[in-house]
């Protein structure tokens, strides 16, 4: 987004993603344990949202806490698995993961997911720490830092379709025409993959990836050995000439799909870069 026009933020490339094991309590049966029925919107004292206060102190605000919260109708409801978890990769949390305790909302950004729990409210209104108000929200490309009115828009929750080749890098020298892409697809909410498109002429034409979240077992999106949370693998073979800009892009189970350019998602917080991910490579021997 840079490229396009400067923004404010942290410089992610496509690594800015997480995927894991987690083992934990269920956050409903924790509700439940208090008084809390699962499928809950709202609570006989007018409590709507769960919210997340960690140890960690910010400067933003103004060395509180660092808070976030997710309405109580998700907290509540089983199928969506948020999680306090103590557990990663089959091992205890460690440090920067989140010990002794942390929550995971899958399927939503990342900052939703407190680190080092502390405690955990049931409130009326949503949260009002600095990284739900102030931080984490999409704004078109005609906002900037001079007139951005952060009240006009809601918190980032789920995260869109998006795409990354991971086996090339920008730019790529191969030694053969013939070339392996493969890479991952992922959305929020829970959404599956239902494709993913590859193209070797910088969209014009394209060919479907295999996609698989276990080797050699075919993934599909509404099979219910299928992990909804999960990222999805997909690969290509093509054969590439001297130079090719090679193209991913995904579509959900819902129909979205990504944008073909950055300039068209384009905020000034330069989050949610899920443009047509592109990488070109060229076939000899780099001199370098």
């Amino acid at each position: 987004m840079s490229k396009t026009r400067k923004v404010k933020g942290v410089g992610w490339d496509v690594a800015a993603i997480g995927n894991a094991v987690w083992g934990g309590a269920k956050l409903t049966d924790v509700l439940e344990l208090i008084g809390v029925p699962k499928l809950t919107s709202v609570t006989p004292l007018g409590g709507k949202h769960i919210e997340f206060v960690s140890i960690d102190k910010c400067k933003e605000e103004h060395g509180g806490p660092y808070k976030a919260s997710i309405p109580l109708s998700q907290a509540t409801n089983p199928v969506a698995d948020v999680l306090l978890a103590y557990e990663m990769n089959g091992e205890p949390l460690n440090r920067d993961h989140g010990y002794p305790l942390r929550v995971i909302v899958p399927g939503v950004i990342g900052a939703r997911s407190v680190k080092w729990l502390d405690s955990i409210n049931i409130i009326a209104e949503e949260c009002q720490g600095f990284f739900m108000q102030k931080d984490y929200k999409m704004f078109p490309p005609s906002v900037d830092w001079e007139n951005i009115n952060w009240s006009t828009r809601n918190p980032q929750m789920d995260f869109p379709v998006q795409s990354a080749i991971c086996s090339l890098e920008d730019i790529n020298f191969v030694k053969h025409e013939k070339i392996t892409i493969k890479g991952y697809a992922v959305s929020g909410g829970g959404r599956g993959i239902e494709r993913v498109d590859v193209s070797i002429d910088g969209g014009k034409t394209w060919v479907e990836a295999s996609r698989y979240q276990k080797p050699g077992i075919p993934y599909n999106a509404g099979d219910s050995c299928s992990d909804k949370w999960a990222w999805v693998f997909f690969q290509a073979e093509a054969e590439v000439p001297q130079s090719a800009e090679i193209v991913a892009k995904a579509v959900d189970i819902a129909a979205n799909v990504q944008p073909e350019n950055v300039e068209v998602i384009w905020n000034l917080r330069g989050i949610l870069n899920t443009s047509w991910h592109r990488v070109h490579v060229r076939i000899g021997h780099s001199n370098m």
